[in-house]
């Protein structure tokens, strides 16, 4: 069993990723870490968590825990990756994992120097929904795929929420965009060469609050948005020659709605569904973590390929800037 300590009593951990821990099958959550030793203890207690600490630090150098979950705030997640790995941890740590593509670099070489795995949760990846649209395109079920669509938004001005605070590594795009953006390129294997953008800010949080944004794929074409501030909406839609794919909940598969995807044929005479009953992708995102670190075949996010998926992003906000096209 993969022993993993929580860096944060922040509400994903709280809510979604030690539960994920506690029913999987290879890894378990042993303590949970704060900077208010109370608020750990409080943590732990609930979820029957035998480990609290009142530092990061002090969780780091125990020997209780062998890999950590980080789910602090964005701008932080470089630096504690990199401590953890330093302490000899494995690191699972949530999306974004860095701001720039460059600063990953050093991800890279904290990895490397202490062999162990440092990997991004882009949890999507592990989930069946999106092995099976995988699988749809590559057995060439859409024909040839000519144009991806997408979008993620939600409403949000809480001005103390970390998702509207620029120093805290806010945005739309770190905090949703990658979305789209992993999804399509996990897919369809396939990498964005240039895009074309229009992103807008929030006047008085300085937060990237929407983008509208062109992609091209050489073979296809990509267009998605996402926003901070407009309603509720998630959908990805795989358009080609001979058909269309839609996926339903494309990215909070067990809180939005109905986990399916949609596969319609040219005509739109027929279609088939494919349902997924509780497809759990946090655990399963877990479960290949652990396998990975005990050198089995597991299919995990590399950082080679967080590199790939935030050059994207980065180019998205430079395309911004300008009219015309953005190399990737």
């Amino acid at each position: 069993m993969l022993r993993f300590g929580i860096l944060s009593t922040a509400k994903i951990g709280r809510d979604i990723v030690v539960l994920s821990l506690q029913d999987a099958e290879n890894c378990v959550a042993t303590a949970v870490a704060s900077r208010d030793l109370a608020k750990a203890r409080d943590m732990a207690d609930r979820f029957s968590v035998p480990h609290a600490f009142g530092s990061y630090e002090e969780m780091l150098a125990s020997d209780v825990i062998d890999a950590v979950y980080i789910p602090l705030p964005t701008s932080q997640h470089v630096e504690w990756s990199i401590k953890a790995a330093d302490a000899g941890k494995h690191v699972l740590c949530e999306k974004p994992i860095a701001l720039k593509a460059d600063d990953i670099d050093a991800l890279i070489a904290a990895r490397d120097r202490n062999g162990v795995l440092i990997a991004e949760a882009l949890m999507v990846t592990y989930a069946p929904v999106w092995l099976k649209v995988r699988e749809l395109i590559a057995e060439g079920a859409i024909g040839r795929l000519r144009h991806v669509q997408g979008a993620f938004t939600y409403f949000n001005r809480d001005a103390g929420n970390m998702r509207n605070i620029p120093e805290l590594g806010g945005g739309a795009l770190p905090d949703i965009g990658v979305y789209p953006a992993i999804t399509t390129r996990f897919a369809t294997g396939r990498e964005p060469l240039r895009v074309q953008a229009v992103t807008e800010r929030d006047a008085e949080f300085g937060t990237d609050i929407y983008s509208s944004v062109k992609a091209d794929f050489g073979d296809f074409e990509m267009s998605f948005y996402v926003a901070t501030q407009m309603a509720n909406r998630q959908v990805m839609v795989f358009h080609g020659t001979e058909g269309y794919i839609e996926v339903k909940s494309p990215f909070n598969a067990e809180r939005w709605g109905a986990e399916e995807i949609e596969l319609t044929n040219q005509k739109h005479t027929e279609s088939q569904i494919f349902r997924f009953q509780d497809s759990r992708q946090y655990r399963r995102q877990a479960e290949a973590f652990a396998r990975a670190v005990a050198g089995q075949k597991a299919e995990v996010v590399t950082l080679e390929n967080s590199v790939k998926n935030q050059r994207f992003i980065d180019a998205i906000y430079r395309a911004s800037s300008h009219d015309g096209w953005e190399k990737v």
